[in-house]
């Protein structure tokens, strides 16, 4: 590769990155609006997980019109459009925040996850391709920094303007009159309006910034593998079982991240800690899995393979969430949070691992894993199920196990199936 495109590739990667920083930003936003619009919007705890559903379901109805959207727009302009529907669906918080309908609410954030689902179809498999597959998991964890990092401070910031005294707030709310109630409750929806507001103007900027200038497109050529097609004579999806399989791992695996970040805030309040403190557990989730990229970065492949490092921090994560059900305090608190680190492998692991050697069939195959990702619309409001069935925050947890044990046979026996 010569000096100019290196010089591409870096400036792609850059580019890259700063979509990965939004996506970590808009998603961790979610863990915080959950016990946010719980309040704002008079919910219970199954109605308030439907933020998470109405964000995540939109990959799966939009991953593989995306990939259609990208073969016609291109990879720049792609992105571009897919800001825009963002900035579009962040701007509808501002009449969701003035009427307190959470039905539009949830509409704009069904909005935001459309246009991510475009983002994430073309950026995911662009880190993947641009260098050796066995270091994929590399590329892929140096994204995950721009994301959690991200997603660490859309806490801290919307925390601090959202959930700011909200246990003064609830204890108010117990001795106000329906009218002075009302009156209450508007006050504290409005709190979103100007950072939804903010979010909505960056990324039109952003959308009319990237739409301007010269960023090359991916070659279709680099999307494909022509040494595979030459011997690989397969005419469909179907018949590469080890993509089908992963798009499954990417469900589980989903599944199970969304429901540490998001549902952190309301174990910590199970376990007794008021709210104004339990608010940024969540952050606890986002430093350990910084620690969880930085370690793939030095030691994948250098000295374990990403299969291996799947196969071992997947019984680690059996392990903490055994833990986190059956143990109190801050051990608990410990034990759910070390669930970052043990979680960190698993993107960067299962997608490459399920995209190898699929040649012509790359973008599709690319949509069919984001698709995978409606597991954080799924598992969470059915974890929230459970829980109150149970009685308790913490034995929901147990529908986790099942999810990482087929991430297990996943990484020992899934990823070998039907690949040549």
């Amino acid at each position: 590769m010569n000096q100019t495109n290196n010089k591409s590739v870096r400036f792609q990667i850059t580019i890259i990155g700063i979509l990965f920083f939004i996506f970590g930003f808009i998603t961790w936003a979610n863990g915080t609006l959950i016990s946010y619009l719980k309040i704002a919007c008079e919910l219970n705890s199954t109605q308030s997980y439907y933020v998470a559903s109405a964000f995540f379901a939109a990959y799966f109805f939009m991953a593989i019109p995306s990939s259609y959207i990208l073969k016609w727009t291109g990879f720049k302009n792609g992105m571009s459009v897919g800001l825009l529907i963002m900035a579009i669906g962040t701007a509808l918080f501002i009449p969701a925040a003035q009427t307190r309908i959470y039905g539009l609410f949830l509409t704009g954030l069904f909005t935001i996850g459309t246009g991510l689902a475009l983002l994430q179809t073309a950026a995911n498999p662009y880190v993947t391709i641009l260098g050796p597959i066995e270091s994929a998991a590399q590329r892929i964890s140096i994204m995950g920094i721009c994301n959690k990092f991200a997603g660490i401070l859309a806490i801290y910031i919307l925390g601090s303007i959202a959930l700011k005294d909200a246990d003064g707030i609830k204890a108010k709310l117990l001795t106000l009159s329906d009218a002075e109630k009302v009156i209450e409750l508007n006050a504290l929806a409005s709190r979103v309006i100007l950072p939804y507001t903010i979010i909505a103007i960056i990324l039109l900027a952003l959308a009319i910034t990237i739409y301007f200038i010269n960023m090359p497109d991916v070659p279709e050529e680099e999307n494909t593998n022509h040494e595979t097609e030459k011997i690989d004579d397969r005419t469909s999806l179907i018949q590469y079982p080890y993509l089908l399989l992963g798009a499954v791992a990417i469900f589980f695996y989903v599944g199970v991240e969304v429901i540490n970040y998001d549902t952190f805030i309301g174990l910590g309040e199970h376990l007794g800690y008021k709210l104004d403190e339990a608010k940024n557990f969540p952050t606890y989730v986002g430093y350990m899995l910084l620690v969880g990229y930085v370690f793939n970065i030095v030691a994948i492949p250098k000295y374990i393979s990403q299969q291996k490092a799947l196969i071992s921090l997947t019984l680690l994560s059996i392990i903490l969430v055994l833990l986190t059900m059956f143990t109190s305090g801050k051990t608990t608190i410990i034990c759910f949070m070390l669930l970052g680190f043990s979680n960190s492998v698993m993107w960067p692991a299962i997608w490459p691992l399920a995209i190898e050697k699929l040649g012509k069939f790359t973008k599709i195959g690319s949509a069919l894993l984001v698709m995978g990702i409606v597991g954080g619309a799924v598992l969470p409001p059915f974890y929230a199920s459970i829980s109150e069935q149970l009685g308790s925050s913490q034995l929901g947890y147990a529908i986790m196990i099942p999810c990482y044990l087929y991430i297990l046979f996943y990484a020992l026996v899934g990823h070998k199936i039907g690949k040549r």
